[in-house]
């Protein structure tokens, strides 16, 4: 969502604040500026678009001063535009916020009743004017931020500069996270490690409700009440290198191509080939006792939970259901005494996600959560957290982060197996030494990309798209039309194949592409079948299978892949999607990395 940064510092903290951002580019934004407070007096520079029309304005316009905040804007309230890009400012402070007030319309009445006139249509606007009256008013500055704190409701991280305080900045969370960086002289503040890896490794993540005062020497964290607490300090493990595309066009091109490594990578911190086990860290419980799962995410991390449910479900007997986050506390939910709750989140600050959990540790469920980001608030606050290891992901499209899910749900899987007692030594040896065969057979899929990519052209200028599987690659087939969806801005839909007979099959037409998930399992005739009913409509089908030359008579395209077992197909079969996803997008010419409309880490809800 948002990025944050801010510095004080004792040199000019405009080109590091840029620097800084661009680290942020891959969450999506619209709009971007800085704020610096030099002498005491503010100035700030804002532009809509991207940060090079931001750059472009600096160029001509430096903005002096070793103190100063930054933001890239996902827009919520007002349009992306120069006027609602933020910082915001007024005759007294500069503020950047990430989140969104919910009572800013009654906010907003009350200050404009006072004579505040407002220049565009953004809710921090209101947090920015709320402060300066408190100021007016008389109070220090750490009163009337405390006192506005207290005013709004909502989800939000602020970062303030104040007029003729040259040496104080303040930060507050409440629903997104901010996080303190501690320098030698300096002192820093962001929305997440990443913002802050070029500045500094030591870092005081805020917790819920949390406030903080700043100078270059020292570091006052406040509770919600404003009475000083302490909290510990981290070394995060983000690198301070700037990640790069390498020789691949687009970051999400590089990320699908990096999948062999990272999956090989995160399945080595959870499977022992040597003893045939699987290896999970110590849990506060036992998993053996575990009466019923319940899987809960948002996007892509919904669909890896959907795969999983199949895996838990055969190979442990467990019961499982499976929630979208924003849904979840909303269906009030009925839980199983001793129950688990796993929470799948890549950045692990999703906000749907990370209140549906908060909404499960108070109802006494155990929580398990996946990330992909240590620091995270949802790995601080889970019960056990399984790291799926995928590396940094920049591209908005999740690509490896989905594969490394699939990677540690299946090992997950198994694990729970064996403690039910579903499954014996050997049977476990053997699921280990399938998940370990993934790594290889995904590189044979990547091996073969350039028949995908002709494939591609082949739909990038088509109006509607069909996946279609059964089974556990239903959701394989949502997810890929979900990628489509995002990158391509084609209108995608993935349909279990047993379903178009009730419904969908009346979009089939000459003009329709049909995306047809079919390994060779146990359903691969089932699913066959529904693709002839396809082609009889004069629908243009593309099988994906390892028993394409027996299967693909009169079908419009074929790709052959690699044979797997139950494990592995799901994740193997989530690469010929992401490519034919890419390279559509690719042909079309959108903005592959950072799509319209979109942030990588959605933090509010």
């Amino acid at each position: 969502m948002c990025g944050i940064v801010g510095i004080l510092g004792t040199t000019a903290a405009t080109p590091r604040i840029l620097e800084s951002l661009k680290r942020l580019e891959y969450r999506g934004y619209d709009s971007a500026g800085i704020a610096t407070l030099n002498a005491g007096t503010l100035d700030r520079r804002r532009a809509a678009g991207k940060l090079e029309n931001l750059s472009t304005k600096l160029k001509e316009a430096p903005l002096q001063g070793n103190n100063g905040i930054g933001h890239t804007r996902w827009a919520t309230h007002g349009e992306p535009s120069e006027a609602n890009a933020h910082p915001h400012m007024t005759d007294r402070i500069a503020i950047v916020h990430n989140g969104i007030i919910e009572n800013f319309r009654s906010l907003k009445a009350e200050l404009t009743e006072t004579g505040v006139t407002f220049e565009g249509e953004t809710d921090t606007e209101v947090v920015a004017h709320l402060l300066t009256r408190y100021l007016k008013e008389g109070l220090s500055p750490r009163d009337a931020f405390h006192k506005t704190l207290g005013r709004l409701e909502g989800a939000f991280a602020l970062c303030v500069l104040i007029r003729g305080e040259d040496n104080l900045m303040f930060g507050a969370r409440e629903g997104s996270p901010l996080v303190v960086g501690l320098g030698s002289g300096e002192n820093y503040l962001g929305s997440d490690a990443m913002a802050l890896a070029s500045l500094s490794s030591r870092l005081i993540y805020l917790e819920e409700g949390d406030w903080v005062e700043m100078t270059r020497e020292t570091v006052q964290v406040y509770d919600t009440t404003g009475r000083p607490v302490k909290r510990s300090v981290s070394i995060s493990q983000v690198a301070s290198t700037m990640v790069d595309k390498g020789n691949h066009r687009h970051f999400m091109q590089k990320e699908i191509f990096e999948q062999p490594t990272v999956v090989a990578q995160s399945l080595g911190r959870y499977l022992d080939p040597n003893a045939g086990k699987v290896t999970l860290p110590d849990m506060p419980f036992e998993l053996a006792t575990v009466p019923k799962v319940t899987l809960v995410a948002c996007g892509t991390s919904y669909y890896a939970a959907l795969v999983a449910r199949y895996w838990i479900e055969k190979l442990a007997r467990v019961p499982v259901e499976v929630d979208i986050a924003s849904e979840f506390r909303y269906r009030a939910p009925v839980y199983a005494e001793g129950g688990l709750c796993i929470f799948i989140s890549q950045s692990g600050e999703t906000a749907d996600t990370l209140a549906a959990l908060r909404h499960a540790k108070e109802a006494g469920q155990r929580v398990l959560v996946l990330v992909n980001v240590l620091e995270s608030t949802m790995a601080r606050e889970a019960d056990v957290v399984l790291p799926i290891h995928a590396g940094p992901e920049i591209g908005v499209a999740s690509t490896k982060a989905f594969t490394c899910q699939l990677s540690v749900l299946a090992a997950f899987a198994v694990n729970l197996a064996a403690a039910k007692g579903q499954i014996d030594d050997p049977q476990e040896d053997a699921y280990v030494a399938e998940l370990e065969s993934a790594p290889k057979l995904m590189a044979q899929v990547l091996h073969n990309d350039a028949k995908l990519q002709t494939i591609a052209r082949s739909i990038a200028h088509a109006r509607d798209v069909l996946f279609v599987g059964r089974g556990i690659h239903y959701p394989i087939a949502m997810e890929g039309a979900l990628k489509l969806k995002e990158i391509s801005y084609i209108h995608a839909e993935g349909y279990a194949a047993g379903e178009l007979k009730h419904g969908p099959i009346a979009l089939i037409d000459e003009n329709v592409p049909v995306i047809g998930i079919a390994p060779n399992d146990d359903l691969i005739d089932k699913t066959v079948s529904n693709l002839q009913e396809i082609m009889a409509r004069q629908g243009k089908v593309i099988l994906l299978s390892d028993n394409a030359e027996d299967e693909a008579e009169g079908m419009f395209a074929r790709f052959e892949m690699p044979s797997a077992g139950e494990l592995v197909t799901p994740i193997l079969y989530a690469i010929p999607v992401q490519l034919l996803a890419y390279y559509a997008a690719v042909e079309k010419g959108t903005d592959v990395d950072q799509p319209r409309n979109l942030a990588k880490s959605v933090t509010v809800e």
